[in-house]
């Protein structure tokens, strides 16, 4: 008989993590007495920190009025609410939220709308989807077909759909030539987009889906200018849609309420999840324009798709309160001036390190890139598990941070990213720096020695 410490189906299957008992602020506390700073949100979830006080109040509010009533039959005044919150200017022209509990579930929400509006406006040839490489849409296998996370995918490739294609991400540090400006860098990738309509023929292409800001797989990536303008003006040339997945860089990460409006360009469908409920409860949403609603609504009259917790009474209520949070304490210009501050801090400390290549990242998203050799931006040996180094050294250090492995191509780089909670102090933020700084040390001298 196998020995056993859990029947918990844990993330690793040959240890228990340590339980956490409470947190408070950007603090977790486990049940071994440790106190470990939040410093990436989880996976840039809880942007409120834990057990904000507003967030609980109002979580037990809706309890204590309505638990759970199912779409089919019900709306509710929370879901009502938060919809009006998010798209009742019509951001960019977006203009109704559909509910779900997470990231992967908005985008598949958003695939199958995509394809259903060009059914019910006569083209149903448009079946293809052009992503890019170095991307996460999710882990549903929809969601996973549309990600070019090559290690994610790779065990179910089989499984994925061959309606998705990948292009070369907008990804400066490996991917833009020596002596290529950065318009120059835009106009090629450019010109593979539309190599890649071409090739898949124009009239057959549903959408083009990309992260304004890559998050997990490669470490807060962000495209150089004019790059998402000339995404938007390709999927306009051609009729195609344009989806951007915000569901870690979206509801304030990058110091705007949505990434697009720093890219002055709009979607017509957005992903967003994280951010939006702050971990208070499981929440995701599609966000769509009203030309795509208006076509449905005049056809075939409802969107052929659904979950059983859509639009959950308790979900909706905790994201109503986070947003409501982060507009009545301005916390958008917070995250803009900590974000300066977390730029600043990771450039005095690993600006000139010899094993960190890049330093990149928007608002309060930002990741360090680890290198063996800054010269030739080569990757560390992936045997070394140097990620997986650096996020236990951290833990020790008191410190949550979310490394990831396979930057580069899926095999290949490490990074370390962080998305500090939107709450934090000045103090705070140093000191995150500071213990990733001596956990990053620690793990190299072991590494080189």
């Amino acid at each position: 008989m196998s020995t056993r410490t859990s029947r918990v189906l844990h993330r690793s299957l040959r240890e228990t993590p340590p339980k956490a008992i409470g947190g408070e602020g950007v603090y977790l506390f486990a049940e071994d007495g440790r106190r470990v700073i939040d410093a990436s949100g989880g996976a840039a979830v809880s942007c409120l920190g834990h057990q904000h006080p507003r967030v609980i109040a109002a979580l037990a509010e809706q309890a204590s009025t309505l638990a759970y009533a199912h779409t089919a039959f019900f709306s509710s005044e929370a879901a009502e609410q938060l919809a009006e919150t998010l798209v009742g200017s019509e951001p960019g022209g977006l203009a109704y939220a559909y509910f779900v509990s997470g990231g992967s579930e908005a985008i598949e929400a958003s695939i199958k709308l995509a394809r259903q509006y060009f059914i019910e406006r006569g083209e149903p040839q448009r079946r293809h989807f052009i992503a890019r490489r170095q991307s996460y849409h999710g882990n549903t296998l929809g969601a996973l077909a549309a990600g070019g996370n090559a290690w994610r995918r790779e065990p179910y490739a089989p499984l994925l759909s061959g309606a998705f294609s990948h292009v070369t991400p907008a990804f400066a540090y490996h991917e833009k030539h020596d002596n290529e400006s950065d318009a120059a860098f835009v106009a090629r990738l450019a010109a593979e987009l539309e190599a890649e309509f071409q090739r898949l023929g124009p009239d057959t292409v549903a959408a083009f889906l990309a992260e304004p800001v890559v998050g997990a797989t490669a470490g807060a990536v962000t495209a150089p200018d004019g790059y998402f303008k000339a995404v938007r003006e390709i999927c306009n040339r051609h009729g195609a849609l344009l989806i951007l997945d915000e569901v870690m860089c979206g509801m304030g990460r990058t110091g705007t309420t949505h990434a697009w409006q720093q890219e002055g360009i709009a979607p017509d469908i957005q992903a967003i999840a994280k951010g939006l409920g702050g971990g208070y409860q499981p929440i995701g949403a599609m966000l769509a324009s009203g030309k795509i609603i208006d076509t449905i609504r005049a056809g075939s009259g409802a969107f052929q798709h659904g979950h059983t917790y859509l639009a959950h009474p308790l979900a909706c209520a905790a994201a109503l309160a986070v947003q409501n949070v982060i507009r009545e304490d301005g916390l958008l210009d917070q995250i803009k001036e900590r974000g300066k501050q977390l730029e600043q801090r990771l450039t005095e400390r690993f600006g000139n390190h010899r094993h960190v290549g890049d330093i990149r990242g928007r608002g309060l998203f930002w990741a360090i890139e680890l290198v063996a050799d800054r010269a030739t931006r080569t990757s560390f040996d992936p045997a070394l598990k140097l990620h997986q180094k650096i996020k236990a050294a951290a833990f020790a250090e008191g410190l949550g941070c979310y490394p990831g492995g396979g930057t580069v191509d899926g095999v290949r780089g490490d990074h370390v990213l962080l998305a500090p909670p939107y709450i934090a102090s000045a103090d705070e933020i140093d000191l995150i720096v500071d213990k990733l700084g001596t956990a990053v040390d620690n793990v190299l001298r072991s590494v080189n020695h």
